[in-house]
């Protein structure tokens, strides 16, 4: 294995565990962000970003996957936790931790209820070439690299994009200032109000160059579509035969002796 390999794959490994705070960033707002979410798993200290695409899914980075994973919504200060929701995952199929395909969908088994602190954001409609390049990144991770500092407080940092052909493949977006740390992973790289990419992994370039690397949300719009289309088809035949299920229960009432 190449050292470049090594620590690529290291990075990888190491993005979802535990911190709060981008580098160089500063304090959001409480509540500016209420799509952002809070990831933790119950069983270990690891925790991640991810944000809210719809009242009952999140999407954050295929490496935060684990077995016990919680949300939580409306989070401003981790010191101050709501009740977690459990979730069911569903990574990309061809994420194995390595560069490509790091994105992962989780279905809340209780649905979020929307009002100024949670609330959705929408999703970029097309695989468009141009996005701008004056970019924000939030999350929750380590405030410096050789300190294993924790702030509790969401953060955020702007962010310029390299031009596309700098990067090294269509499905990722890149910068070349190593700011999300460790804990950032899975959190939205917004651009023009829209969440364009995922904290996903830095890349060394050079002994003193670095990318970081974002997940390219358009490019998977067909998987993201097919997961979420199959469970709202799901969900509606489910309300209906609950629907149907209490007109046999009133129909049975009626009729009995």
């Amino acid at each position: 294995m190449s050292i470049f390999s090594f620590i690529t794959k290291l990075l990888l490994l190491h993005s979802c565990t535990p911190g709060v705070g981008v580098v160089n960033s500063k304090v959001s707002i409480p509540h500016s962000h209420p799509y952002m979410v809070y990831i933790h798993d119950k069983h270990t200290p690891s925790s991640c970003s991810g944000f809210l695409i719809r009242e009952d899914f999140v999407m954050t980075t295929a490496t935060c996957n684990g077995r016990h994973l919680m949300v939580y919504l409306g989070v401003n200060d981790t010191n101050d936790l709501p009740e977690g929701i459990e979730v069911d995952v569903f990574p990309h199929k061809g994420f194995a931790n390595k560069p490509g395909d790091d994105i992962m969908l989780l279905k809340l088994k209780t649905p979020a209820t929307l009002n100024e602190t949670v609330n959705i954001i929408a999703l970029p409609e097309t695989n468009r070439e141009k996005i701008s390049s004056n970019c924000m990144v939030v999350g929750w991770g380590w405030q410096e690299y050789n300190e294993k500092s924790q702030s509790s407080v969401l953060k955020e940092v702007n962010r310029t994009l390299l031009d596309s052909k700098n990067c090294a493949t269509p499905h990722t977006l890149c910068a070349n200032e190593v700011l999300p740390t460790k804990g950032d992973g899975g959190g939205p790289l917004i651009c023009g109000n829209v969440p364009e990419g995922i904290v996903s992994y830095i890349r060394k370039e050079s002994s003193t160059t670095y990318l970081t690397m974002y997940t390219k949300i358009s490019y998977y719009l067909p998987w993201i579509h097919e997961i979420l289309n199959v469970h709202k088809l799901w969900r509606s035949k489910l309300d209906a035969f609950k629907i149907s299920d209490i007109r046999v229960c009133m129909i049975v009432k009626m009729t009995s002796p």
